[in-house]
């Protein structure tokens, strides 16, 4: 009896999860249109682009070269810190950094679709732990751009695709 409700009750959660549109967490649909993609930015050669690269791989998205594939485009990405308190002695004790990044998609003749990421994080400042606060900094910079990243493809799965007028 209570093992044929446990099941009930699981076929009803797994039934109710699917029936709401529920998805894990970085599980897009992407346009048709989109695969293949052609992949450009201000620096190829940057963390974001790989990353953005590897979680296209990862979505099944081919990364071409071809010039009639669709665009997307990164722009350049910047670290910004203003401060948020100081220490009596008038040292800076935290920063709000703010990581930033354009990035725009252009479908064939469609007018390009832009998407501005800004990530906003505090940082402690204590001078006393400087080489803990450096390893610190990088790593928490680390998971901006991987935020970047993943919000990209959350914009590229959101992207309007105008269908084709028939000829």
């Amino acid at each position: 009896m209570i093992r044929r409700l446990l099941t009930a009750i699981t076929l009803f959660a797994l039934l109710a999860t699917a029936g709401c549109g529920f998805r894990l967490q970085s599980n897009y649909q992407y346009p048709e249109a989109l695969n293949p993609l052609r992949l450009e930015s201000a620096d190829d050669q940057s963390e974001l682009h790989r990353l953005v690269r590897e979680r296209l791989r990862l979505s099944g998205i081919e990364v071409v070269q071809d010039e009639k594939a669709p665009r997307l485009w990164l722009g350049q990405d910047r670290l910004e810190r203003s401060t948020l308190s100081l220490f009596p002695s008038g040292q800076v004790a935290e920063y709000e950094l703010i990581y930033s990044v354009s990035s725009s998609i252009t479908v064939g003749e469609q007018e390009p679709q832009t998407f501005n990421i800004e990530i906003r994080r505090d940082y402690l400042d204590d001078p006393r732990t400087a080489l803990a606060k450096n390893r610190e900094l990088e790593l928490l910079l680390g998971e901006m751009r991987a935020q970047a990243a993943d919000r990209i493809m959350r914009a590229l799965s959101a992207t309007r695709i105008d269908e084709e007028p028939a000829h």
